[in-house]
């Protein structure tokens, strides 16, 4: 599948319609998501054939992005059930086979089927200070291949050191700075639409 025709499908998919300011939900945009999971698979094989868990998956663009591109298997996991129905309606709508589940990434103890790659648009943790740690530090105890996030770029130097040093990451390579349009979501933004600086990174955890 080219990207073009990739970013067209996963830019249909519903987004939240009453998103929570505490889970800091945000839509992953068409362009990023489509970027992040292409890249995934032409550059590092990491998506077809897969098993693929995303992470706080939201409205489910990041995993129907891989499966659009062959994953065997890709299960989604958030803690909002609301996220999730819309994610479910997203599958459906591009007749998908993906699983979710109800979880607290904080909590997860993964004793399921092994998961090759985790792809992920976790917290920024401006809301909830650590929040994009505590999703990182879960997914390289559970991937066995690697881990896509997006990261802000403020916060790299302090994100390469966590992973390297704290979080059992045999690597931790940025791939590309991307802009993040942030669109005026919650009464307390000011403008239409923020632009974020933000890295697309690849994590190799520790076999």
């Amino acid at each position: 599948m080219k990207l073009k025709q990739l970013e067209g499908l996963v830019g249909d998919l519903q987004q939240f319609s009453n998103p929570k300011v505490e889970l800091e939900q945000y839509p992953t945009g068409p362009h990023i998501a489509s970027r992040m999971l292409f890249t995934a698979e032409n550059s590092f094989g990491d998506v077809s054939n897969k098993v693929v868990a995303d992470f706080g998956c939201g409205c489910g663009t990041l995993g129907a992005a891989a499966a659009l591109l062959g994953a065997e298997h890709v299960i989604g996991i958030d803690v909002d059930s609301q996220a999730l129905e819309i994610a479910s309606l997203n599958a459906e709508d591009l007749e998908l086979d993906i699983d979710y589940i109800q979880c607290d990434i904080r909590n997860l103890v993964w004793k399921g089927q092994a998961v090759d790659t985790i792809v992920m648009n976790p917290p920024f943790g401006t809301r909830k200070r650590g929040a994009d740690m505590d999703f990182l530090f879960n997914a390289l105890k559970v991937a066995s291949e690697a881990v896509y996030s997006l990261h802000k770029t403020s916060t790299r130097d302090h994100v390469r050191r966590a992973a390297l040093r704290d979080f059992n990451a045999s690597g931790a390579e940025v791939l590309c700075e991307l802009r993040y349009d942030v669109p005026q979501l919650y009464k307390f933004h000011k403008k239409k639409e923020v632009d974020i600086a933000v890295d697309l990174w690849r994590f190799v955890p520790k076999k």
